[in-house]
């Protein structure tokens, strides 16, 4: 199934804004600026290609991506005739099925629906991968990683020159900065190229959802051909109808989930985001979507803002997918003032006596 960007359709009303390519759909960022991408030719190469093809970019690695969406905005596309705003709302309204597909949709539900997984901790255990390759560069520059368990999670999440100046605190002068990063970047991508396990149950829970026909998404910071290729070594390729990278140019992890929705054609309302992370969850929200927490990478109690939180994907069914909207939208279980209608006042009979 094409997975680019001509799909994006609509069934309620001629939509001016129908591109014919990924590249005609790209949205692009209002206020930044490009970073450069650094190529390192380096020794060894993995199974599917050697670790020169890798952009090695380390600050992106770790590099903490905006929620967006707080007030609803999405992106700003450029089209001769001026720009043009597509927000939340826009996306809901012009992604509404047609008559056909409400017809199909009411005899099977799960069709409505969109899966959006986040590539971090969800569909692969990355935290693991960044932190073994701080270990390994301290280890070659005869330092140590703190074996603090919170500073060791603020590592997998603090961009790589905060790492370096703020929590190791090694002291390297500026130019010995830049070679570390690089050379954290080779060693992780060099886990990544090794990396051919998903998070445990997700296969399973993938075949399900297959099975039920509900179209899948995957979004990360990777570049789109690194991202494909890892998917093909876990074998998890043939799920995902539409990927959103690097490529696609999204400021902000809730317009990664915006432009997986328009590629996944599902309005974001009817969207499910898997997420690890308590900001995904509230990008996700902002975006008018569900949204699944995996417990793991964050603990339970960081994690109650989301509609459903599992320790794993085993314990997922579809019927949960269907549980999540089955209120959505009424005012199920809401105090309301019921207005009682006043009885009309009763007649009063009078007996006269005459004594």
């Amino acid at each position: 199934m094409d997975c680019t960007c001509s799909n994006f359709r609509t069934s309620t009303a001629p939509f001016s804004w129908t591109p014919t390519s990924t590249s005609k759909l790209k949205f692009r960022r209002l206020n930044s600026i490009k970073h450069s991408m650094v190529a390192m030719s380096v020794s060894g190469s993995g199974e599917n290609g050697s670790l020169a093809r890798f952009p090695l970019t380390p600050n992106k690695l770790f590099m903490q991506e905006a929620i967006g969406a707080e007030y609803g905005e999405g992106f700003e596309s450029f089209r001769p005739d001026g720009p043009m705003k597509v927000d939340v709302d826009f996306l809901n309204d012009r992604l509404q099925e047609g008559f056909l597909k409400r017809i199909r949709y009411s005899m099977k539900p799960d069709e409505a629906y969109g899966l959006v997984f986040s590539w971090d901790n969800v569909v692969a255990d990355t935290q693991t991968l960044k932190l073994n390759a701080w270990k390994q560069l301290a280890s070659e520059e005869g330092k140590r990683v703190p074996e603090d368990g919170d500073v060791q999670k603020l590592m997998l999440y603090a961009g790589a020159d905060q790492v370096l100046q703020k929590l190791l605190l090694w002291g390297m002068a500026e130019s010995e900065l830049d070679r570390l990063k690089l050379r954290f970047s080779e060693l992780y991508y060099r886990g990544l190229l090794s990396l051919k396990t998903p998070v445990d149950g997700l296969k399973e829970w993938l075949d399900a959802v297959s099975t039920a026909r509900i179209p899948c998404a995957i979004v990360s910071s990777l570049d789109r051909i690194h991202m494909l290729e890892a998917l093909d070594r876990m074998s998890l390729k043939k799920y995902f109808q539409a990927i959103v990278t690097e490529e696609d140019d999204m400021e902000s992890m809730a317009h990664r989930f915006l432009s997986a929705a328009v590629k996944l054609d599902r309005k974001p309302s009817k969207c499910v985001v898997f997420e690890d992370d308590p900001r995904g969850i509230t990008a996700a929200h902002n975006c008018t979507m569900m949204a699944i927490a995996l417990i793991g990478a964050h603990p339970a109690y960081d994690l109650v803002q989301a509609d459903l939180a599992v320790g794993s994907f085993n314990e997922l069914s579809v019927i949960n997918l269907r549980r999540l909207f089955a209120n959505k939208g009424s005012t199920f279980m809401e105090l309301q003032k019921q207005s009682a209608e006043k009885a009309p006042s009763k007649r009063k009979l009078r007996i006269d006596t005459i004594f």
